[in-house]
């Protein structure tokens, strides 16, 4: 039934009236599993987050981990060096793949270490390990930064010899390193962008996943040998439509079930649908702009402002099912001409958030690991509608209204009756900022501005 009613006021907002709809989450109707959001300070972004301004360098970790002022981003990626020294862990060709490795561990991992200590501190606990390729001297190309294939692997034989044994060894080796330190890497990938060359380390797969295929289970046996619970990701590329072609390919061959995560990034194209192939979690693992860093939430539809990530997060979490979101970079200094960090310190003192770090937090805060999402029925024009239940059985509802006027809505529960009701609102004028959320009879009514998102949170 729709009647018009009094629009809620929002701080500093007109009144106004809207049409106001009836919205129903279903707590009984569970989707997918939520595991987190997250970043990565990969390529020595760790180490200039480590040698910060210790005024910046606290606000910065507050603002990405903090549950309360913050984001409590859940996951972080780091990345495991396949370079010469001081970048890899074997930065030497042993001269064959049965040769015994002569590894090297600086108990650093270009600041990354430091950086999982200060993550964990703050109750951090996934912890996604990705290597953007093999040593060179395993490849095809021989080079760490020249587009390659793992040798040994389908279709790719080397004078050198079969390097996937060893890659897996390096690959656990790595692992071991972490758990020696006391840190349990719990997520652990063996590509990034495989369907990309670059001038950076690099190692591809073809279209048919072929390479993967061959390596995954040789992988996975060396994990579970060495004892070790981590779990397998694949395969990181580009955009979700070249993932959904290797997920298909993957899943033809049986190579899943060694498998616990489906992981791509949203360069090349964004996750929109979900990828059905498989019941395995899919996490979009890397994206961001190439815009400068800006602290706009909505001004145009740039790629580097924060509503324009909002309606991404929305489309990802609800409409593709997808279990996890990351950012690429987390803190950068003095990075403005790029918008793919989250938080800045411009004048090398004050860490300063974009306007995208805001959209993340209106899902990062109370959406945490271990949620479902749930079910809802009615809708909102232009508004997309997610709902959430945590392990302390609380509700989450986030709202991200994408069209021009605002949207009011009551909203009832069926499976969950709320005693209390706390809602926040960021829009242009609104930074995580308290807004009305009246509830009364079981239910809650809510009105969301205009290129806004409002998220609520029920106990």
């Amino acid at each position: 039934m729709i009647a018009l009613v009094p629009f809620v006021i929002i701080a500093g907002a007109a009144t106004l009236s809207v049409a106001q709809t009836t919205i129903t989450v279903n707590v009984g109707s569970k989707f997918q599993q939520i595991d987190g959001f997250g970043f990565s300070q990969a390529f020595g972004r760790a180490r200039e987050f480590q040698s910060a301004n210790a005024t910046a360098q606290k606000q910065a970790l507050d603002l990405l981990f903090s549950t309360s002022t913050g984001a409590g981003f859940s996951i972080i990626r780091n990345r495991i060096g396949s370079g010469g020294a001081g970048d890899s862990i074997e930065p030497n060709n042993p001269g064959s793949p049965s040769a015994a490795p002569n590894y090297v561990w600086d108990n650093n991992d270009s600041g990354q270490l430091w950086f999982t200590q200060q993550a964990v501190s703050y109750g951090v606990k996934t912890i996604y390990a990705d290597a953007w390729g093999a040593p060179g001297f395993m490849k095809t190309s021989g080079s760490d930064s020249s587009p390659g294939y793992l040798c040994g692997t389908t279709g790719h034989s080397c004078s050198s010899g079969d390097w996937r044994q060893a890659y897996a060894n390096f690959l656990v080796q790595y692992v071991k390193y972490y758990a020696a330190a006391g840190y349990n890497i719990t997520h652990l990938g063996f590509l990034n962008e495989p369907d990309y060359q670059t001038t950076y380390s690099q190692m591809q797969i073809s279209s048919n996943a072929q390479e993967a295929i061959s390596f995954i289970p040789i992988l996975s046996s060396t994990v579970k040998a060495a004892g070790l619970n981590t779990k397998l990701t694949c395969c990181d590329a580009t955009g979700w439509t070249t993932q959904s072609t290797y997920t298909t390919n993957l899943v033809n061959a049986g190579s899943t079930q060694y498998l616990s995560v489906i992981t791509s990034h949203s360069y090349s194209s964004d996750a929109t649908s979900p990828l059905s192939q498989t019941s395995l979690p899919k996490w979009n693992t890397e994206g961001g702009p190439s815009t400068p860093f800006v602290k706009t939430w909505y001004s145009n539809g740039g790629t580097n402002e924060g509503f324009t990530w909002a309606n991404k997060i929305a489309v990802a979490m609800v409409n593709a099912q997808l279990s996890a979101y990351l950012f690429w970079e987390g803190f950068e200094i003095q990075q403005s001409q790029s918008g793919s960090h989250l938080i800045d310190a411009l004048d090398r003192q004050t860490a300063t958030p974009s306007g995208i770090f805001w959209a993340f937090a209106m899902w990062s805060r109370y959406i945490r690991p271990g949620a479902s999402r749930v079910a809802t029925s009615g809708s909102l024009s232009n508004v997309i509608i997610g709902a959430f239940q945590n392990t302390d059985r609380s509700i989450v509802v986030v709202f991200t209204n994408s069209g021009t006027s605002a949207q009011s809505a009551r909203v009832s529960f069926s499976g969950f009756t709320p005693t209390s009701a706390a809602a926040y609102v960021t829009d242009n004028s609104h930074t995580f900022s308290t807004t009305s959320a009246g509830l009364s009879g079981g239910a809650i009514t809510v009105s969301v501005p205009s290129k806004g998102v409002v998220t609520v949170k029920l106990t």
